[in-house]
């Protein structure tokens, strides 16, 4: 036989793994039900029995202990089995073996060893009949309902095994989902704000100077934490600070804003460059497009029931056809998703006269 062969036995556990599941399956449940059901069946024949009940008793809980132990024992060995010889069949004939034997055992015990003396005592043989009779009946029953109990206790483990898996599974997909969406948010931030730059240097402005120093210091602070997941809304809240500085630089007299978000949100779990890209939408979309400019406002609240709402308005040239089905907002959307869960929302509505209003709501 080959060393390939589907029928190469596997090696056998060690005795230190063996004993310890057999210990294991002794379960406090298992022995009490052997020794109930012992105690039982000493009751129901102690009418028919010349024997005192205590004796009985002990000779009943002797039995049906030991059949338990029978039973453990030959589900930890062998470990490795034919196909066509199924363990709990095993179990079943040790068990049915095991009654009448230790039935036997006790009553030899009783009779010093004399197997003679037992089989011409005729209260003894009927005695045993009764004991290992009733054994017989009942006790290839309970190991069927024992294997059945532990076959299904297994296949709830082996389910909740493979769902831990598939969470485990979701969530690593969902954090690559995330670096993938954040990494599109990055360069499309970057390359927006080189454009706006570039505009200067080619009008020649004498505000590309220091927008380009004012950019390289923003850039050397957000970099680093751009795939920070432990980020929160006052991190962000520099950023935009940084960044709407940097606008207003390069359109002074076009572009005013406001900051006022209540401190006690500052410390809320936020997604990196979430709120960069509704304040970079808001000029690219509202401000930029303005023939007077305009002014953006961020603010925020928490309400009665947990959520948190926060918002950038802006006072720009309003909702139109480009504005929500950009990179920037799609991939927000679904950041969102991913970071809150499916109740978090962003929604965008026309102010009034003119502008937008874009608005982050989710609970932590």
């Amino acid at each position: 036989m080959t060393s390939g062969s589907p029928s190469t036995p596997l090696p056998l556990p060690s005795h230190r793994e063996a004993w310890q599941g057999f210990v294991g399956s002794l379960s406090a449940r298992r022995v009490a039900l052997a020794l109930a059901l012992g105690a039982l069946a000493a009751v129901l024949l102690d009418p028919i029995f010349i024997t005192p009940l205590s004796v009985l008793l002990g000779r009943t809980l002797f039995v049906a202990l030991l059949g338990l132990l029978a039973f453990s024992a030959v589900g930890q060995w062998p470990r490795s089995l034919p196909r066509w010889l199924a363990r709990w069949f095993l179990q079943v004939v040790a068990v049915v073996l095991t009654v009448p034997l230790a039935t036997l055992l006790v009553y030899l015990v009783s009779v010093g060893g004399d197997v003679a003396v037992l089989l011409r005592s005729e209260g003894r043989v009927l005695g045993f009949l009764w004991i290992a009779g009733s054994g017989l009946l009942v006790a290839p029953l309970l190991a069927m309902g024992a294997l059945y109990r532990q076959r299904d206790t297994e296949a709830r483990n082996q389910a909740l095994r493979f769902e831990l898996e598939r969470s485990e599974l979701e969530r690593r997909a969902l954090d690559a989902r995330l670096r993938l969406l954040q990494a599109q948010v990055e360069p499309h931030f970057l390359f927006n704000t080189l454009a706006n730059i570039r505009a200067l240097v080619e009008t020649g402005s004498p505000q590309a100077a220091p927008v380009l120093r004012s950019l390289i210091s923003y850039l050397r602070a957000a970099m680093p934490r751009l795939h920070d997941e432990t980020s929160n809304l006052s991190d962000e809240l520099g950023l935009v600070r940084s960044y709407l500085e940097l606008m207003h630089l390069r359109m002074p007299d076009r572009l005013s804003y406001a900051i006022d978000l209540p401190a006690s949100l500052h410390r809320l779990r936020f997604p990196p460059m979430a709120l960069l890209t509704l304040v970079e939408n808001a000029v690219r979309h509202g401000i930029d497009p303005s023939e007077v400019g305009g002014r953006i406002e961020l603010g925020g609240e928490q309400g009665g029931d947990g959520r948190v709402r926060i918002w950038c308005s802006d006072s720009g040239v309003g909702l139109t056809q480009s504005v929500g089905s950009g990179t920037g907002l799609r991939n927000l959307r679904e950041r969102l998703l991913m970071f809150y869960g499916s109740d978090a929302r962003l929604d965008l509505t026309e102010n009034q006269p003119h502008g937008l209003r874009a608005e982050i709501e989710f609970k932590p």
